[in-house]
């Protein structure tokens, strides 16, 4: 009986060694996987554009308590140059640097509303590049004076349709090969003397200036192609889509955002829903722009537009860099179940009332995410987690969306005490 007893003992004792050894190793090997990934991350990444993402997400008070939803905003406006498009930047240029349409010393041109043009000047030097933008003359001038203080060149030129070959994106398209011309016929500068200056969406606006700024050691350009280039929608599929994911844990019932690009609304709802195809992830639209009806009725206009009419800029909204009349390469990769369409007016009581209640100074895109948030959340119903993006502060806003002289000249001063606009007392 005692040999028994110890030749038992002795088996249940090797199992559990080799059983714990079992578990030891695999949470190594674990362990290890986890530090490759992360090892991975830091070595690809680091210095300015280390710092880019992993923004916190925070639970906005205010909009929480009066749903009966939690309602998270991911914080983008902490990302080193002040936005969402941080992420966006940092891909391109990595990406055309990884494929040879860009070198060290080259220059990425980029026609751009304003916060991508500042993440590009931003985050362009980092990589050893230069940064040339074209913008619309509309956009806040304090937008042109940061990127120019970022050492980008800015040209300022009036909106017109994106089938203009004026078109701030397609002038940011021609930079670019000027400076592939350059780079080929290995020339400094090809300022002509006696020329006359270019007219240029009716400004006179001096091309060779701008040619001659380019030449300066040139080693090619680069177009960033935010509104098609793939990259765009990428770093939201890698990046802001499974940090939302990991830091809810998993645990959350819808998405919302705006849409310029299209990218940050594509990048993340594609990833959430491909992780749990239960999550309702939504577009919220500005007036003027088409994607509403898209999204909703699958056909590309407003009413702007019906019965054969056209605005010249059919554009008619304070908020800036969302809305568009078309459907880019990045908004097609969107996966969403539905859409509802926010106003100038709820965007600006909806700033006022974060600020006064949650202390978040935001721009207007993030205010009308915050819009499309508090719409999501009566639609659903309480009791459910909602995220949305807060893409940029209200610090590069205060010449428009923060003026307050500005909101007069349109009808839009705050009066709100509550969310009454948007039918919650």
């Amino acid at each position: 009986m005692a040999a028994v007893r110890t030749t038992a003992g002795a088996i249940v004792a090797a199992v559990s060694v080799a059983v714990f050894s079992l578990f030891f190793c695999n949470l190594k090997t674990s362990k290890n996987l986890e530090l490759s990934e992360s090892s991975k991350k830091k070595k690809s990444r680091h210095g300015l554009v280390g710092a880019i993402g992993n923004t916190p997400l925070i639970r906005i008070n205010s909009l929480s308590d009066a749903t009966g939803c939690e309602i998270l905003g991911k914080c983008e406006f902490l990302n080193p140059g002040g936005s969402v498009k941080d992420r966006v930047a940092v891909k391109i240029i990595e990406e055309a640097l990884e494929s040879g349409k860009l070198v060290p010393g080259g220059i990425v041109t980029e026609g751009s509303a304003g916060s991508t043009a500042i993440s590009l000047a931003t985050v362009a030097p980092a990589f050893g590049c230069k940064c040339h933008v074209v913008i619309p003359d509309d956009v806040a001038i304090e937008k042109s004076q940061i990127i120019e203080a970022l050492g980008a060149t800015v040209e300022r030129v009036r909106p017109v349709s994106i089938t203009h070959r004026d078109h701030y994106v397609n002038i940011a398209r021609r930079r670019a090969s000027e400076a592939n011309e350059l780079a080929a016929k290995h020339k400094t500068s090809e300022q002509k003397d006696g020329k006359e200056p270019e007219q240029l969406n009716g400004y006179i606006s001096y091309g060779e200036k701008h040619r001659s700024s380019l030449s300066t050691n040139c080693k090619g350009g680069f177009f960033a192609d935010q509104f098609e280039n793939l990259a765009n929608f990428r770093a939201h599929y890698e990046g802001t889509g499974p940090e939302i994911w990991e830091q809810m844990g998993g645990n959350l019932n819808a998405f919302v955002a705006a849409a310029g690009t299209g990218g940050t609304v594509a990048g993340v709802s594609k990833f959430l829903q491909e992780k749990n195809p239960k999550i309702q992830c939504f577009l919220i639209d500005p007036p003027g722009s088409g994607l509403f009806n898209k999204v909703t009725r699958g056909v590309m206009y407003t009413k702007e537009e019906a019965e054969g009419r056209r605005l010249k800029n059919p554009f008619d909204t304070i908020t800036e860099g969302i809305g568009i009349n078309r459907i880019t390469q990045n908004f097609m990769m969107a996966k969403l179940d539905g859409a509802f369409r926010g106003t100038d007016r709820e965007a600006v009581e909806m700033s006022k009332y974060l600020l006064k209640n949650d202390g978040l100074f935001l721009g207007s895109s993030s205010a009308m995410n915050c819009v499309g948030a508090v719409r999501v959340a009566r639609a659903i119903g309480p009791g459910h987690t909602i995220v949305t993006i807060l893409c940029d502060s209200g610090m590069r806003h205060l010449s428009k969306f923060h003026s307050a002289e500005y909101l007069s000249q349109f009808g839009l001063t705050p009066k709100a005490t509550g969310l009454e606009f948007l039918g919650i007392k």
